[in-house]
């Protein structure tokens, strides 16, 4: 399926897993429930949200993530090297602002613990769903090489493989580069990579906790784009590559604070995506200015609306701010998401699937009204 770099409306990624899902995952968990079963289960929950997806018109379908725990997790699933278990005390790991204080440590989070080795295909069952049941583009999203150390290192045990974060990062890209190759000859026409490390290079007291802890921001950063770029461009030409940038969403939680700015310009001019979304949804992202340093050949989507609460945002606040957008970016190079995911952990934010779905209406309905067809 052909797929146009003039979408103006699509979501980042996850979306809420139905009670019936969460359900027959946790059974899985506990052995009671077959692979094949749980796959089953999976699959019909995709068909019932690609359905939705299609009634509420959003430009580009995704599967939700229903066949992940989290958005990283396809990779780790298929990838040998990590080692299951609880995280060290100490690992840097935390750092989650927001939220209540009552929400659990993630069982998503996992150690690299030997040499990254691909044993099997990360997405390919995810596309194949996709590619039966979609009528329009529909994207893959798969996580930025950067993830693997940011989640993965550990003191004492992953430097026992790696001599440092630029190397796992060279594996992790090299993982991604063939799966994205082999994305393409599946005819998925859309490759999302998620990448939401790269706001933490906007907010200063992550940059001190790294210096902190023996990192060079400088040299990470150069790691970090080569290392998405590997990836990209494994992309065929007729693939539509994007970058999607945050600053950290679990259950309503974030990570980072601070604008683009201070990465800007390297970030949209060294990385070889044609789109960026950007989360834009709180002024915890800073002003439109960055905006300035995109290139001529990249369409920037907007995430001017929050997946982390249930509560609307104005029609008239977000045209007003996508008309501020403009001002950096010309408005045909311009388009409109939410701000990350609806379930990046896997248990989702705080907010209902009405509210979810609602919000999606709300994406469509004001890109149909700055962008008509």
């Amino acid at each position: 399926m052909s797929v146009s770099s003039h979408i103006r409306s699509e979501q980042v990624g996850s979306l809420l897993r139905p009670p019936a899902l969460l359900e027959a995952a946790e059974r899985h968990d506990a052995g009671e429930l077959g692979l094949t079963r749980l796959r089953a289960a999976q699959d019909s929950a995709i068909i019932d949200v690609i359905e939705k997806q299609k009634s509420v018109g959003v430009d580009v379908l995704t599967d939700g993530e229903y066949r992940r725990t989290g958005f990283v997790t396809g990779f780790m699933d298929a990838v040998d090297g990590f080692v299951a278990g609880p995280v060290p005390v100490g690992s840097g790991r935390g750092g989650w602002r927001g939220g209540t204080g009552t929400e659990v440590e993630s069982p998503n989070l996992r150690v690299v613990g030997a040499r990254l080795r691909a044993r099997g295909r990360i997405a390919s069952g995810e596309a194949a769903v996709l590619s039966e049941h979609a009528d329009r583009p529909f994207k893959i999203t798969l996580p930025g090489p950067m993830l693997i150390p940011r989640i993965g290192w550990e003191d004492g045990v992953t430097d026992a493989v790696y001599a440092d974060r630029d190397e796992l990062i060279q594996d992790a890209a090299a993982i991604l580069a063939e799966e994205i190759r082999l994305l393409g000859e599946q005819g998925v026409g859309y490759v999302q990579i998620d990448s939401p490390s790269y706001t933490h290079w906007g907010d200063p007291a992550l940059v001190r906790k790294m210096r902190d802890t023996g990192v060079d921001p400088e040299e990470l950063l150069t790691s970090a784009i080569a290392g998405d770029n590997i990836a990209l461009d494994a992309a065929p030409p007729e693939v539509v590559t994007a970058v999607h940038l945050c600053r950290g969403n679990s259950m309503g939680r974030w990570l980072a604070d601070g604008g683009y700015e201070p990465l800007a310009e390297r970030l949209f001019t060294e990385l070889r995506c044609q789109r960026f979304l950007l989360e834009y949804d709180s002024e915890r992202a800073g002003g439109f200015e960055p905006l300035r340093f995109v290139p001529a050949d990249k369409t920037v989507v907007l995430g001017l609306i929050s997946s982390k609460t249930g509560v609307m945002e104005s029609r008239d606040e977000v045209l007003t701010r996508i008309d501020e957008a403009s001002k950096y970016v010309p408005i045909e190079r311009l388009a409109l998401s939410p701000q990350c995911g609806f379930a990046s952990s896997g248990r989702g934010n705080p907010i209902t699937e009405d509210e979810q779905w609602r919000k999606l209406e709300l994406v469509v309905s004001i890109a149909n009204e700055v962008w008509p067809s």
